[in-house]
């Protein structure tokens, strides 16, 4: 089944110079990449990203965490994934969330750590079902950011809308 998803190289990630050998591994799964940027993650964003961890008592950490508050990488890399599978293709690659779980060949159990205050360092995101993956790509990218329309869209007009152009 052809199908989408989101990963995020998380600011831990970044800090260790990471992004290529995590890129390596993905290539793996002979996916495409529909989208990739990097982004500067607002509260906002971080809470709706975890929205469903709300209620748990680490929420706030994983906030701080996914804002790289904790790594001075106040960054992540953002790319979906598309092709057939893509959902299980990836989630095995990355591995347990828990990098001490996680197996050795894994990216989470290659590179992932639990630090002694029990962040879970894993390095990676992604996501855990279509549903989610939907969510969380509508929520990291617009339309025009990917290269295949995965979703149905529709074309608006905005009049009056400040945006930042190169001088």
């Amino acid at each position: 089944m052809i199908e989408q998803t989101l990963v995020l190289i998380k600011p831990d990630g970044l800090k260790k110079s990471l992004t290529g050998n995590i890129l390596t591994r993905l290539s793996e799964t002979r996916l495409e990449i529909a989208g990739a940027k990097v982004v500067k993650v607002t509260r906002e964003l971080a809470e709706k990203h975890y929205a469903h961890l709300k209620d748990k008592p680490f929420f706030e950490e994983l906030i701080k965490y996914i804002m790289g508050e904790l790594h001075e990488r106040k960054k992540v890399m953002a790319l979906v994934y598309h092709g057939e599978d893509a959902i299980k293709k990836v989630r095995q690659l990355c591995g347990e969330t828990n990098p001490e779980k996680a197996a050795p060949d894994t990216i989470r159990g290659q590179y992932g750590r639990i630090t002694t205050s029990g962040v879970y360092e894993n390095v990676v995101h992604a996501s855990a079902n279509r549903e989610e993956a939907e969510r969380e790509i509508k929520l990291w990218f617009s339309p025009e950011e990917l290269v295949y329309h995965i979703y149905p869209v529709k074309e608006i007009v905005i009049e009056k809308v400040k945006k930042l152009i190169w001088v």
